[in-house]
């Protein structure tokens, strides 16, 4: 998972914990899951085109 280890992951954890405070994790991680699961979705979705123009040639 891009070099990321066990200890690599728990300095970041602390470092938010620090700059964020323990009420806003819960607020950042629902809002950082519901932005992951949106891009999931869109990348699952057929591609919409821009110009409709281009589909016709």
């Amino acid at each position: 998972m891009f070099g990321f280890g066990m200890p690599e992951l728990v300095i970041i954890l602390v470092i938010m914990l620090v700059i964020f405070g323990p009420g806003k994790l819960p607020q950042l991680g629902a809002s950082l899951g519901g932005a992951i699961r949106s891009f999931k979705k869109a990348a699952e979705e057929e591609p919409k085109h821009i110009n409709p123009k281009d589909e016709e040639k």
